[in-house]
């Protein structure tokens, strides 16, 4: 009997062997520091004694089986998909008429970043807002990342990966919307330009163009300080003339009516 390639096949419990977690603290532990920087601020980067302490809480601190344990207590399924095993989380929500989300992770990043929005979206009830607020989550991993299939080949770029996840749809829902920050802004922003019927809508927190009023905001070195961007780390706003005229920017926000 030929395999079904289209199969959704449900995750074993995910149990990272203990001599691998042993070998990786002793790696962290094992690490050649540089010589501290020579400034008492961060101006010339991340702090030795910054990365040092982080270093620290990874090898002695850090306890894998507790995120481990929050991970197996979703969902997890993998599909092959033009060739790859795609993994990802699925949850639904007991509400009715809750709608369909992907949310993607991003670079360098995983599905841990998503564990903590499951409950919040999938019941938001218990959250203080209304069930016509809930989603059915699937949280993909990207190729390459994760549980998911490791490319062979090149080509697996933005576009190659929102086709995919137009196969997503297999889970069982004819129409969705999508979420994608940082690297998958790209993908989520390409699952828009493809204006399939199966999508309704996009949401992303790294958008390409950006709202005038927003450019002009970003423009204003006064306004700096209100920021939610550090500017002790040796990053500063950019030039008044460096910055995107703001006539020439426009907003990139897709909704969904009586949803933003």
């Amino acid at each position: 009997m030929a395999n079904d390639n289209s199969a959704i096949r449900p995750v074993r419990t995910v149990d990272v062997p203990e001599a691998e977690l042993t070998e990786l603290r002793r790696r962290v532990k094992a690490t050649r520091w540089p010589d501290k920087e020579t400034v008492t601020d961060a101006t010339q980067g991340v702090q030795l004694a910054t990365t040092q302490a982080l270093a620290r809480y990874w090898a002695t601190d850090y306890d894998w089986r507790k995120c481990e344990a929050r991970l197996n207590a979703l969902p997890q399924f993998i599909t092959e998909i033009d060739g790859l095993d795609i993994h990802f989380i699925h949850v639904q929500s007991r509400h009715e008429n809750a709608l369909p989300l992907i949310v993607t992770h991003g670079w360098p990043g995983s599905i841990i970043e998503q564990m903590k929005i499951v409950d919040p979206l999938t019941n938001p009830t218990a959250y203080g807002a209304s069930a016509s607020d809930a989603f059915h989550l699937v949280i993909p991993s990207l190729p390459g990342y994760g549980y998911s299939s490791k490319p062979a080949t090149t080509g697996w770029g933005a576009e190659r990966t929102a086709r995919a996840w137009f196969v997503l749809k297999r889970s069982g829902y004819p129409q969705f919307v999508s979420q994608g920050g940082d690297v998958d802004a790209a993908v989520c922003s390409v699952t828009a330009k493809q204006t399939r019927p199966e999508l309704l809508g996009i949401h992303t927190n790294f958008p390409g163009t950006i709202p005038p009023d927003v450019a002009k905001a970003l423009n204003d070195p006064t306004k700096v300080e209100s920021w939610p961007i550090p500017t002790n780390v040796g990053w500063r706003p950019p030039p008044r003339e460096s910055t995107v005229a703001a006539d020439r920017v426009r907003p990139s926000l897709t909704s969904r009516e009586g949803r933003t």
